[in-house]
């Protein structure tokens, strides 16, 4: 039985590893797990032991094909439980982060496809991350980052890449939101700040944000 910090040390690798095909630092690893590298190391092994990751001293952890269908498998968990959450209890997007993190690591099959039917097969999560279908597959969606937006041209924001609770308070106080219509206005050489038009209002934002804010063209 693969235990719940086990399951947060295989979807840390495969999040830091980029989808698990990247080999992971130890010391990456501890920094992400708010841990020291001796832990990480510890519990490293014990992955591999169990067949769910690739250690080689000094050279890094990668995933096993077993532990990336582990870490996908809680992935679609987590970003389920999300949709649930804002769909059906009217959670805000900067609420369900947490209870998701608690809520990813219930085992039951059934529960998570009945509850897949139930919010009729969505295919992202409300910070506009793809969830993967029963089989593991990912929706691939063409987007680029508010930074690498073209001037002039109008997009419409499909995720972020901070799911922070400051960050998503910032995009609700300035009404951005999943679908929002975003106007590149201009972009300022000097500090990578961002002028940007909604409903009609001019923003400047950040170039924090515009790392953050991922669109696609309207």
């Amino acid at each position: 039985m693969i235990t719940l910090t086990e399951e947060n040390y295989i979807k840390a690798i495969f999040h830091l590893g980029k989808q698990g095909s990247v080999t992971v630092s130890t010391n990456a690893l501890a920094e992400a797990m708010n841990t020291k590298a001796s832990s990480a190391t510890d519990m490293i092994k014990k992955l591999a032991e169990k067949n769910y990751a690739n250690y080689k001293k000094y050279q890094g952890v990668s995933l096993t094909a077993d532990g990336k269908r582990v870490a996908v498998n809680i992935i679609r968990k987590h970003r389920l439980w999300e949709v649930f959450l804002v769909d059906k209890l009217n959670f805000t997007w900067d609420q369900v982060h947490d209870v998701a993190e608690q809520l990813e690591h219930i085992k039951s099959q059934k529960l998570i496809d009945e509850l897949d039917a139930f919010l009729d097969f969505p295919t992202h999560d409300p910070h506009g991350d793809p969830i993967p279908d029963k089989q593991g597959k990912f929706e691939h969606v063409e987007k680029t980052s508010l930074s690498n937006a073209k001037e002039g041209v109008s997009y419409v924001c499909v995720g972020v890449n901070d799911s922070s609770v400051d960050f998503l308070k910032y995009l609700d106080n300035n009404a951005i939101a999943l679908g929002t219509v975003i106007k590149v206005l201009h972009k300022e050489p000097f500090d990578h700040s961002i002028k940007i038009k909604i409903d009609g209002k001019e923003l400047m934002v950040s170039q924090t944000v515009g790392k953050n804010l991922f669109l696609k063209e309207a």
